[in-house]
């Protein structure tokens, strides 16, 4: 009978390691087992203290659970087909259910005026957690919802504010991926010292709407004005799948301005990309700039309808309304334009267009329109009772916050169904504070108006445009000007113009009022009536035409004018108009600063005829008021070659309307050359002989 061999001295028998390794294993199975019954049956309330402690501690602000705390264990969701599933989608996932939450104020915060209170309490939160993704430091949240939130957002004056989580720069350890936030009612408020903004939305859950899970109305006030209105959003916010577009559909009040908006976000955390029908209404397009930030010029009334989209980068965005039409005043508007952001500035640029322009739809522009339009418009109504000249101020402190290349086209424009002007195009550049129009171009009545324009706004104070202007004048037909005119039909001639103004103010009253330069004109030939200078508003011509020859037509051989302006005062260099029956030279100023006229007018009848033109004429006052008095002390010469001398001097600085404007058979050139040989003065009470 054989014997077992011996197990040599210092090795395990078979049997025992069998069972070191068996108890080995049930420990390990054991661990994990008794982890999860205990997992399972923890009462989770008592570790409330320290994960309020810790996550306090994280946020820098108090984190409260003031409620319960429940964790089960969930399968994970999953759609993939049968055949991808791994192991892995059997584990089931933690769900942590929060009732009753509070995040606390910033420390500190009424010490920096932000006052006390929840920054942002929960009914009840809930996420389950991705328990693989903790090994990389990750934390994977496939949902988290909000149940009855409220959060209360606030910045001080001095830019303090309490939504900023401060993380001393220290780079983060953890990294959150969360993928869609579900709200359900509640309520946020919004409160900023900076932008002068007091809103609350009460957020509420939408059944049986396909597009739409939330809806909201909005109250409040923004820049003293009240904001009311509401929306709807959709109720699955999804943040991993950026390219899913979130719907959004609003419509507000704010103050006088009615915004309107309907489309789809993309990448909602960082308003990556929208894409929004916007319609837009308003007293002014000026008031919007509170609003986006974008300088738009004083209107009338105004309502637009077009596609915005924009791109929202991390260091600069764009924004393009595209074809939009709509009304300013009673003028129609379309075009497209396009914002970029950027350093020092943004930039404003595109192409707007009109076919039917208003002239009175201008008047907001330089503050031409009346004390009732202005308060309309929601600006101060400064112009004073008597004031002709517009006093309303140019804001320049805001040319600096853009940058701006606007094309403006107008097909016809209208003045009261009078003084048609068949087209305007101007081009619009405003870059480092300094204002462009060049050109600035009227075609009208078969001539046309053309214009260059420099206002620079780039300066400090009130008195912050330094201006520049040119005007020329061409080829203006005057029966043109008044198609509606029966006795206008068969007149013929022309106007011609020069202006060249250079001024500092801040105002179209304090630029005239400091402008130096000079102004011509040439009136050749045409017929004057106390009817055409009612149409054309010229009430104190009306009155003096009156005065000199009656309520008749004037046959007008030639109007020649010249003024030098010197600070806003206009002194007659030449002022002659002759006509078929008279020969009238006046001499004097307009002061443009306080808006009074001081001209004499001497009437040389060509024949004794007429005994009305043997006295001059004084028109003084205001503009708004003015005098045309009789000098009957003084009798007027009667000799027509008189005409020729007030012309004689200033003839050659003339010359050049005749030549662009209506040419040397013209009765102005016929004038003028007449002026060039110089006549010699008759004695008192005596008439020149030819």
């Amino acid at each position: 009978m054989s014997q077992a061999a011996p197990i040599p001295s210092g090795r395990t028998p078979p049997a025992r390691r069998t069972k070191i390794i068996l108890a080995i294993l049930a420990v390990l199975v054991a661990i994990p087992a008794i982890a999860l019954a205990i997992l399972l049956t923890y009462d989770w309330n008592k570790a409330r203290p320290w994960l309020n402690a810790k996550a306090s501690e994280a946020i820098d602000r108090p984190f409260t659970v003031a409620g319960d705390l429940k964790l089960s264990w969930e399968k994970p969701a999953t759609v993939m087909a049968e055949r991808d599933r791994t192991w892995r989608d059997l584990v089931p996932w933690p769900h942590l259910v929060a009732n009753d939450v509070h995040v606390g104020q910033p420390e500190g915060m009424d010490a920096s005026g932000l006052g006390a209170g929840d920054m942002a309490s929960v009914k009840q939160f809930s996420f389950s957690l991705n328990p693989f993704a903790l090994l990389h430091k990750t934390i994977a949240i496939p949902v988290l919802r909000f149940d009855a939130p409220a959060v209360d957002l606030r910045r001080t004056r001095d830019g303090k504010n309490n939504w900023t989580f401060h993380q001393e720069d220290k780079p983060a350890r953890w990294k959150l991926d969360l993928e869609r936030v579900i709200f359900t009612k509640g309520v946020v408020k919004f409160n900023d010292a900076v932008e002068k903004i007091d809103l609350t939305a009460d957020v509420d859950t939408v059944n049986a709407d396909p597009a739409y899970g939330i809806s909201w109305k909005l109250r409040g006030t923004y820049h003293g004005g009240p904001v009311t209105g509401g929306g709807k959003a959709g109720a699955v916010l999804s943040l991993k799948q950026q390219t899913t577009p979130y719907p959004l559909q609003a419509d507000l009040r704010v103050g006088k301005t009615h915004i309107e908006v309907e489309g789809t976000v993309t990448k909602p955390t960082k308003l990556a990309a929208l894409d929004l029908r916007l319609k837009l209404s308003g007293a002014s397009m000026a008031r919007l700039y509170t609003l986006t930030g974008v300088l738009l010029p004083e209107t009338p009334a105004f309502r637009t309808e077009g596609r915005l989209t924009g791109e929202l980068g991390d260091t600069s965005s764009s924004w393009v309304y595209d074809k939009f039409t709509g009304k300013v005043g009673s003028s129609d508007i379309s075009g497209r334009l396009a914002y970029q952001t950027g350093k020092p500035r943004g930039k404003l640029s595109g192409s707007v267009s009109s076919k039917l322009l208003q002239f009175a739809d201008l008047g907001p522009l330089v503050g031409a329109d009346s004390n009732a339009s202005k308060e309309a418009r929601g600006v101060d109504a400064v112009q004073p009772a008597g004031k002709v000249l517009p006093v309303e101020s140019f804001r320049t402190e805001r040319w600096t916050a853009i940058d701006a290349d606007v094309r403006y086209a107008a097909e016809r424009i209208v003045r009261e169904k009078q003084l048609p002007i068949s087209k305007l195009n101007t081009h619009l550049i405003l870059k480092d504070g300094v204002l462009n129009l060049a050109p600035l171009n009227f075609q009208m009545a078969g001539g046309n108006m053309t214009s260059t324009i420099k206002l620079d706004g780039s300066g400090k104070g009130k008195q912050a445009i330094k201006a520049t202007a040119k005007v020329s004048a061409r080829h203006i037909r005057i029966k043109e000007l008044f198609p509606s005119i029966q006795e206008m039909k068969a007149t013929v001639g022309q106007i011609n113009g020069d202006a060249q103004l250079s001024a500092t103010g801040n105002s179209v009253a304090s630029l005239l009022g400091a402008s130096n330069g000079e102004i011509k004109a040439l009136i050749d030939e045409g017929t004057v009536s106390k009817m055409l200078l009612e149409q054309m508003g010229l009430n104190i011509g009306n009155i003096v035409l009156t005065k000199l020859f009656g309520d008749k037509q004037v046959k007008l051989n030639c109007m020649a004018t010249d003024f030098q302006v010197t600070n806003g005062l206009m002194q007659t260099r030449t002022f002659v108009v002759d006509t078929e029956e008279a020969a009238i030279t006046a001499e004097g100023t307009i002061n443009l600063a306080n808006e009074q006229m001081d001209l004499t007018l001497n009437p040389k009848t060509k024949g004794l005829r007429i005994f009305s033109l043997r006295s001059p004429l004084h028109v003084r006052g205001s503009f708004s008021k003015p005098d045309v008095s009789v000098d009957k002390g003084v009798l007027a010469l009667k000799a027509g070659g008189a005409v020729a001398l007030g012309l004689a001097a200033p003839a050659a600085a003339l010359l050049p309307l005749v030549n662009t404007g209506p040419g040397k058979d013209s009765g102005c050139a016929r004038l003028l050359a007449e002026a060039r040989e110089k006549p010699v003065a008759p004695p008192p009470g005596k008439s020149k002989r030819r």
